[in-house]
Parts: C-alpha cells; structure tokens; sequence
C-alpha cells in the first residue's frame, strides 16, 4: 500500500514536468508555509501570505493544519520568486488531489510531501511554519536523510583537505563547514574517511588509519570534534593525498564500503603539481571513482586546474568563496550520483532509519505518555525524474517524494495479548541498528527538559538485547532470515532493578485458553465502573472511518458488540477473551466491596485492589480518596509502567507472572518511593502475618516473633525484596534504597555466606559527563566544559538464593559485634531482617551501591546487509556537465536580480 501512495505521488509530478511548456513568470501567487495567514499594518494578506484555513488535529499531534491542501516551504537562503521555484511549485499543484485521495484511503497516514531538487518543499496537511529565534528556516529538504537515500545509491566518500599555510582564517572556516556539510549528507549505507595534507598526509581521526567507517551517526560526530581541531601550516603537495585517497577506496574487504558509488572530495584553494600521473596509475581509464572539487577563496588562479580534476573524474566542480555558498555548493554532488539512477529509470524506494519529527508539539507530555522508541518515525522515499528524452543523458533528478510512518503504527502489528507477558516485537534495520525497541532510550533529561541523545538513531540491537558475544539473533536478524531461534539472554526489568534470565518466556503460544460466554453477559460486565481496557492496543480499528477516530477502544468495542457500527474492523479473538474476562471477573467487585465488612479494618490497610488479564482488561477499586492515597499515580493513565501499553505488560504483571501460582509479589512502584509508601505495604505485611500465626508453619511462627522484636529500640528491622531493595524500614528515606547503601557490613556478609548473589549487568545507552578542551574566537583561552556523551556502563545486579529460608550470623566491628537474623516471608518474594542496632559498622566496611562504572568498548564493525540495488555507472551519462558554467550562470541571475533592484530604487 505505502509502495502504491508513493508510486501515485511520483508519477503524477514526473507527468506533470512532461507536460509543462510554459515558464511562470513572477506574478503566480502560491500558499508560502512561513507567510501563510500573515497581514500588513492595513489588514491586508502580504504576498505568498494567503488565507490559509488550520484547524487543530489530534491525528498530528493537536498541531494546526489543513487536510485539504498543502503548503510550500522554502529555506531562507532560497530566492522564493526565483523561476526554477515558481515553475516547480505550479507543477507541483497536481499533487494536492494524490495526497488527499491516499489520506483518504489510508488514514493512518501522516505527513506526505514532495522536496524539490531546488529546494522547494511542498508538504501535506499544509501548516505554518515557524522559524527559528532569529528569524531563520533552515530546514531544507535537500538535506534530510530521505531525500539523500532515495537520491543517491549507498558511495564511499574520501574527504581530502588542503590544511597548508595558504588556508589560514576564513578559508579554513570555509572547509571546516564544507567538510561537516559532506559528512551531513552520509547515512549508515555510507562509508567515510577524512584526510588532511601538507607536505604530508594524515588522518583527521588516527584511529582510523587506512580503512573506511560507517558513518552513522556517532562517527560522523566523532570526525566534526577532530576536523574543529585542525590547524593549517607548511605546502600543500596533493598528489601523495590523491594516491592515499585511491589506496583506501581500493581495499574495501572485511565488510568495509558500501560497494558502490566511491567519490574522493578535494577541498582546496588551489592545485599546483603535476597531478594526471595519479589519475593515469588509480582512476583511468574505467573512471570508477569521481573526484568532486571545492576551490576555496575569492581567488580564481587555480580554477582551471580545479575543474579539470572534476571535469576529467567525472566529478563536479564548485566555487565557495563565503559560508553562504557552502550548503548549495554540496548539494551539487548529489545530483551527479543520481545521474546513473535517474537515465536507468529505476524507481528504487527507501525506508530510512528512525527519527525524531522535528514538528511534533509537547514533546515532552508525549513521552510521557507512550513508550519512546514508539514515538520515533521512518520515512518511506523515492526519486522523481525527469522523463523527456532531450534531457535523458543528464539524468535530471526532479525531486523525492515520501512519506511518513510513525513507528508506533508498524508495531500495531505485533498485538499484545499474542506475545505473552515477557513478549516484545522490535524492529532494526539492514545495519542491525534499533527503529523500535522496548529497551531503546532515545531521550535523556537535560534539567528539566528531554533532548535526543546524540546517538539516538544508531545504537545496535546488541546494545538491548545482551547476547553476551555470540550475536546469533542479530546476525540471523541482518541476514535476513527467517524462522524462530531459541537463546538465553540477561534481561533487566523494571528499570535495572528486578533481574529475570528471560526475554521472551519460554513455551509462550504453545496453548491458548479459551472460554465462551454470551455478548450480552460480556457488554454487561464490560461497562461497569470498575473495568477498563487497554486503550493503546487495538481491540477495534477506530483510524479508518473518520467518524470512530474519536471512540476510546472501550467505546467501540460496546458499539460494535451492540450492533451500532457494524463497519467497525476489530480483532474477534482479542473480543472474545476480553468479554469472557469480563463475566469470570466480575464477581471481584462485590468480594472487594465486602472486604470492609468481613475484615474490619482492612480498608484502613489498603489503598486500592486491582486485577489484570491477558486480555489487557483491569478492575480496579479505591478503599481512599485521591486526597489521602499515599500513591496517587499509581494505577492512573499518567503511571505508564504499571497500565496495559502498546510495547508492554504492566509492571507488576510481568513481576508477578514469574512467581508460583499462590505466592505473593510485592515491590514498591517508582513513583512512591520515598513519599510514604512503606505505610501502605507496612500495614498489609501486618494484617498478613496476623493471620500468620494462627498456622502451624514453624517459619511463620518465628516470623511473628521477629516482628514483635522491631518495636524494640535496640534492633532495626527491614523488609527486602529478592533483589535486595528495601520495602520496609523504619527510617522513612530507607524505603526503595537497595539494602547495601542502608547497611553494607550485614550486604557483605551475605554475599559471602551465598543468600544473594552479584550479576553483572550492562547498559550501553548511558549519558556520561566527557570533559572537552575547546577554544573559540570569543574565548581565546583553553577551557573545559563538560558535555553529555554516550557512553558504556557496567552495574550490578543481586539476586536472593530462594531455596535458604533462615540464617543468623555475628559481625565483628572493632570493639563490637552485631548480630543478624534473616528469616524468609513465606509465600513471597520477601526476607526480614533484624539487625542489632547499637553496632556501628560503617569505618570497617563501606556502604555497597549500584552506581554504575564506565567501561571502555569500543564499536566494532558488525555484520550488515548492504543495500540490494546500485546505480553507480550508466553508459550514456553527460559526464560533460561537471560545473563551472553553472556557477556562473547562477551569479549572473543573483546580479541581475540585485541591478534591477537597484535600478527601481533608484
């Protein structure tokens, strides 16, 4: 269906240039996303300003649009009356009707859009564009990682630049910014090295010596941090920097290189040796490798030199002589790659990696509320060309047009109820990098806001799921086969606090249970103030009909039981648990209500009961108001981890689920530590072993003793789960403290004697503060600040021995002994312990925390799939056009342009 959208947009435009035999002169008016709805003091719409209706939409994220056109953005550094863009645009108006018809079709469509190759961008629904605090739209579709993947086949770039005494002040700036322009337009399908040459060559990054890199994300950051470094000095000598170029792009084994399209980028401000010999040993007569050329400078006396490298390697050659000229200027070379792609007329169609929307509103109050990874897009792209014959050998890319998907629509797929309390689906892409994950973390909180890490889109799949060393489910994975594969990882629920040696249960889907009851029973029971169900899983299709968009799941699983929408799409086995649940539970209500009658009381214990199924159905009951709950989140919408999800099953389900059938689990929910939850589970602990002690159980009956020993002064008494997190303290601030921070001597002892055991856990999606010198014109001196950087940590995990019931031991601390006794809470996943209170430990042994401990791993170059298709050579393209003749041509309409302006002033 997407490929069918994304076919519809292309073929309308490429048809419409086929066309078109007119040029639009100045006077067509078009909707100017920025200017839209904008007036002049005397109330009166500014040009390219129209009216432009926007009406609030909760399918975009509240924002402001127009479902019945689209809009045109155009960068600032863009003339938006310049011809090449007024002729675009008119063409471009034939896709407002495709847009609106595959909205139609398909509502769970978000963003559709067409950029052009001159940097026009025509969006759907049309919204208003707000520039930055200055004033400024930078955004330019021509740089965004859709157009540049679907444009381009994956290449290999080798930066080459000139960093002699010549290009001292702002001609260094100059290439600087050219070079990590380049680096901007890589994705992961790219490989990249830098080169720096004098009289010498050197790598930018040593550690990179000799061999290409993925430029993901993190290298290519990790390149601009050492190409800010540079510093000119000494005589440019080209040719040993040239051959080194060609020696890197020819050893590309051992997974290194895309295999495809290989360019070299000489940045310079002039070329003086004998360089042909180099291009006659490497690059003729084949011409595999394209050589692009940047003359840096306002100085022109090594043009002709400069554009012959281009024009002889079938290149492109540019001027820059100012930071402005430097984005158009890069761009060019995207538009000579395609070339073999465009005359070939193959449609390729590219998903990319995940990203954030850069126009997604309270981004903040989203996250909150839904999984992180989930709110991450991929977008679907393709080329669009231009298909008159007279223009065929330039291959002549129009534009790209695309879609977008947000993450959270393609995990719909994989329902919840049909992978099990441990179960998760996740998606990575042909590099094993992570698109959707329950484990992936894209956002870390900087103060009191959340920002994009800067790795957020390229953190491996081994990075979450912890194979240790083998990589089999990664590999299978990139490799792209099929079929299921069994093995055991280290997994870390609840936040690195519980420790469970499963990621996805074992046996899980073998049986399914099923019951019948009749609908009428379940609509009755369904609709009971007590119940809900998950209304982020998908029981009924509400974003088909425009009319059900507004129904919560609840709402349309009643109306379509009721026969009041019969069109609706909904899941019928997810229907039949969900009202079977719903009769066999029902009963629940009234033994809770009648809890306070039977068991006088109880209801001064107890702040809420609650049960859930697999069906993603709850009931639950208050015994306080909002206003006395120690626990006011819990269990509310606001309180994702503990309610039904998209990507998860409650919290304290998945806990639970992991316990024998009869025992009890008890943790303290996030929210509440160190707000006065231990109120709550201290008074259920004690109504539980009140009853206790009228067994016979010799455990329970010491139990009870020790209990009546903590009102004592001189002992301390804890109740700690089996991951040795206090749940039970009398020191308030005890309570969600791991127990070695509380105590460290009575942690070491029981380390030592066995009761729980240290488990090495990982987590490498960690902020780490990275102290970095840097300099700046402003700020002449060295200084040190410290930034926020991704990096690899190890932390500890414990795990209490179940099968030891009851131990004692005697600690000594100097001049005293302090005695322990540790006793098991029958069925649950609790110990007490009382310890000597009038024993001070501390000086003799330090308190035991999981503060986590940075570890040095680097990234090593894993298994990836590269890209199936590339177009890197056609037979018939007009290697002629390789610059020069261009750049002028556009400096001739910028004079033009600034003459009749002067000339009308005048």
């Amino acid at each position: 269906t997407i490929s069918e959208q994304i076919n519809a947009i292309a073929s309308k435009y490429s048809g419409a240039v086929l066309l078109q035999k007119v040029n639009i002169n100045e006077n067509f008016d078009y909707f100017n996303a920025l200017l839209v709805n904008t007036m002049d003091e005397e109330g009166n719409f500014i040009e390219l300003g129209g009216e432009f209706p926007l009406e609030e939409n909760e399918h975009f994220n509240r924002l402001s649009v127009n479902t019945l056109m689209s809009d045109i953005q155009v960068p600032t550094n863009v003339y938006n009356k310049d011809p090449d863009i007024l002729n675009g645009v008119y063409m471009s108006e034939a896709l407002n009707d495709i847009f609106i018809s595959n909205f139609q079709k398909d509502p769970t469509l978000t963003w559709q859009y067409f950029g052009s190759s001159t940097g026009f961008f025509r969006l759907y629904p049309g919204i208003k564009w707000t520039p930055d605090s200055n004033g400024v739209v930078s955004f330019d579709c021509r740089n965004r990682n859709w157009y540049i993947q679907a444009a381009t086949s994956p290449k290999d770039i080798v930066i080459v630049v000139d960093v002699s005494g010549s290009m001292k002040g702002l001609k260094m700036t100059i290439a600087k910014h050219t070079i990590n322009t380049i680096l901007d337009t890589l994705g992961e399908n790219d490989f990249v090295n830098v080169i720096a040459y004098t009289d010498y060559v050197r790598y930018v990054e040593p550690c990179f010596k000799g061999k290409l890199v993925q430029a993901d994300l993190d290298n290519r950051e990790h390149f601009k941090l050492f190409v800010e470094e540079l510093h000119v000095k000494g005589e440019a000598k080209v040719k040993k920097a040239m051959k080194e170029s060609f020696r890197i792009l020819a050893d590309v084994t051992n997974g290194q290189g895309s295999l495809c399209n290989q360019a070299i980028m000489l940045i310079t401000d002039g070329a003086m040796e004998d360089f042909q010999s180099v291009f006659e040993e490497f690059n003729w007569p084949d011409k595999k490798v394209r050589v692009f050329t940047y003359l840096i400078g306002r100085d022109m006396t090594f043009s002709e030199n400069v554009k012959w490298i281009a024009c002889n390697n079938k290149g492109y050659y540019t001027h820059i002589s100012t930071l402005a000229d430097v984005q158009e200027n890069v761009m060019e070379y995207l538009h000579v790659l395609s070339r073999p792609m465009v005359i070939n007329h193959d449609h390729d169609i590219i998903w990319t990696e995940a990203y954030m929307d850069s126009v997604l509103p309270n981004t903040k109050e989203l996250f909150k509320s839904k999984a992180h990874s989930l709110l991450l897009m991929t977008s679907v792209a393709m080329p669009v060309f231009s298909k008159k014959k007279e223009t065929l050998s330039h291959g002549i890319l129009l534009g790209v047009v695309g879609t977008d998907i947000p993450l959270l629509e393609v995990m719909k797929l994989a329902p919840r109820y049909k992978l099990g309390a441990h179960g998760y689906a996740f998606l990575i892409t042909n590099n094993g990098y992570i698109l959707a994950h329950p484990d992936l973390r894209p956002l870390y909180s900087d103060g009191k806001k959340l920002k994009p890490k800067p790795n957020y889109n390229s953190v491996d799949l081994s990075e979450a799921e912890w194979e240790d060393t083998e990589d089999s489910l990664r590999t299978a994975m990139v490799k792209g086969k099929t079929g299921t594969l069994t093995l055991d990882v280290r997994a870390a629920v609840d936040k690195g606090v519980s420790v469970f040696g499963m990621v996805l249960t074992r046996g899980h889907g073998q049986y399914m249970f099923f019951g019948n009851v009749s609908v009428e029973e379940g609509l009755h029971d369904l609709q009971q103030p007590d119940l809900t169900i998950a209304d982020e899983w998908t029981y009924c299709e509400t974003d088909i009909d425009p009319h059900h968009r507004k129904l919560t799941q609840l709402q349309a699983v009643v109306r379509y039981l009721t026969g009041k929408e019969p069109d609706l799409e909904c899941d019928e086995i997810l229907l039949q648990q969900v009202i079977f649940d719903a009769v066999v539970t029902a009963p629940l209500e009234a033994y809770w209500t009648a809890l306070t009658l039977t068991a006088p009381g109880v209801d001064e214990g107890m702040e809420s009961a609650f049960l859930g199924t697999r069906s993603g159905l709850m009931r639950v009951i208050r015994y306080a108001g909002s206003e006395k709950r120690v626990g006011k989140r819990f269990l509310t919408p606001v309180d994702k981890e503990n309610l039904f999800t998209v990507d998860h099953f409650p919290i304290w389900y998945r806990l639970a689920a992991e316990n024998k059938p009869g025992q009890f689990f008890f943790y303290v929910p996030h929210d509440d530590i160190n707000k006065g939850a231990q109120k709550v589970i201290v008074k259920w602990i004690f109504y539980t072993n009140r009853f206790t002690r009228m067994n016979s159980d010799p455990v329970g009956g010491r139990l009870s003793i020790l209990i009546h020993l903590c009102f004592s002064q001189d002992v301390n008494c804890y109740l700690v789960d089996n991951n040795g997190f206090t749940l039970v303290s009398k020191e308030k601030g005890d309570v969600g403290k791991f127990f070695g921070e509380i105590d460290g001597s009575v942690m070491a002892q029981l380390l030592k004697s066995g009761l729980f055991k240290r488990v090495t856990l990982y987590d490498y999606q960690v902020m780490c503060k990275n102290a970095h010198h840097h300099t700046s014109g402003a700020q002449p001196l060295l200084s040190k600040v410290e930034l926020m950087q991704p990096c690899n940590t190890e932390y500890p995990g414990f795990m209490y021995d179940t099968s030891i019931r009851e131990t004692n031991s005697i600690i000594k601390c100097g001049r005293c002994q302090k005695m322990f006794v540790l006793q098991q809470v029958p069925n649950s996943n609790l110990v007490m312990l009382v310890v000597q209170a009038d024993c001070d430990c501390s000086r003799q042994y330090a308190p035991i925390t999981l503060a986590p401990r940075e570890c040095n791993r680097m990234k090593s170059q894993k298994i990836r799939r590269r890209p199936e298709s590339c177009h890197a050579y056609h037979p018939h393209e007009n290697a002629k056009d390789c610059g020069g003749a261009c750049g002028i041509a556009v400096s001739l309409t910028l004079y033009f342009i600034c003459l009749a302006t002067s000339l009308a002033l005048h």
